[in-house]
């Protein structure tokens, strides 16, 4: 199943994906409502062309968004760092979120670095406390597709990444989720992003180091997850600081992040 949440005039709505259209749902409640109370999804209404419809980030208000650095075999060997021992973790603030097709925007003041990394993000689906590995799996409601916007110079300049990584609208998350029944394996999916059309970034993440079960048991033996928080589970290769020479995003330009069976996030980059 593929579930969004969207804009029906100010207030947030559940639907379910179905080919090119969107079946509005019959619940009063976000999506993390949904995940907690887990009901039946009954269609309420006709289906709506996707392309008329403004898609909210599929969860808007999670308690957390944890992210993982340096979780992909290829990204490490471009940036030539060396293998954590253990998931190497920081946090993005819920201000960063925004949707598909939302703006991702920076104050060139501020940073003249902004970077796109395709990742692939887990939706939890119930709390979970010091799980075991064997557990872990049991905890995911769903996957959907993130960009871990990156401002390299603060990120770099600051010793640690949570500025540079938690800019207002520096998480763009969706389309929409799709549930753990339609991903039987989400360690054998493509994953993919283009800068206005050109491919960047071009792997799968078979290539992570610390898989979910051990990402997930490492984190809830730290942290107490709850419904719809986030985890990122890093990126692959591709990213534009480590390229000769480097690419940074700049006004006007087009990405999009793409994970097989799952989704196309695309965001427009706007300066101010």
């Amino acid at each position: 199943m593929k579930i969004a949440q969207f804009y029906d005039k100010e207030r947030i709505r559940l639907g379910i994906i179905n080919a090119t259209s969107l079946i509005p749902c019959d619940f009063k409640g976000d999506m993390i409502d949904f995940i907690r109370t887990k009901p039946e999804c009954k269609p309420s209404g006709k289906a709506i062309a996707l392309d008329t419809i403004n898609l909210a980030p599929p969860v808007s208000s999670p308690s957390k968004i944890v992210a993982i650095g340096l979780n992909y075999i290829d990204h490490i060997q471009e940036s030539k760092g060396e293998v954590p021992k253990f998931p190497l973790i920081f946090a993005k603030f819920p201000n960063s979120l925004i949707g598909n097709n939302d703006l991702i925007t920076w104050d060139v003041n501020l940073t003249k670095k902004v970077d796109f990394e395709a990742e692939l993000a887990v939706i939890i689906g119930k709390r979970v406390h010091k799980c075991s590995e064997t557990e872990a799996m049991e905890a995911i409601f769903g996957y959907t597709c993130a960009n871990d916007v990156s401002a390299r110079d603060l990120q770099f300049g600051d010793g640690q990444w949570v500025r540079g990584k938690s800019l207002d609208t520096f998480c763009p998350l969706g389309p929409w989720i799709t549930t753990t029944d339609d991903i039987p394996d989400p360690h054998s999916l493509g994953i993919q992003c283009w800068l206005n059309g050109k491919i960047m970034q071009d792997s799968t993440t078979s290539m992570m180091i610390f898989k979910l079960p051990e990402l997930i048991s490492f984190i809830s033996n730290n942290f107490t997850l709850t419904p719809g928080d986030i985890i990122l589970t890093g990126t692959p290769h591709g990213v534009g600081t480590f390229r000769e020479p480097s690419i940074y995003m700049k006004d006007g330009d087009e990405v999009v992040v793409e994970i097989e069976k799952i989704g196309r996030l695309v965001n427009i980059c706007h300066t101010m």
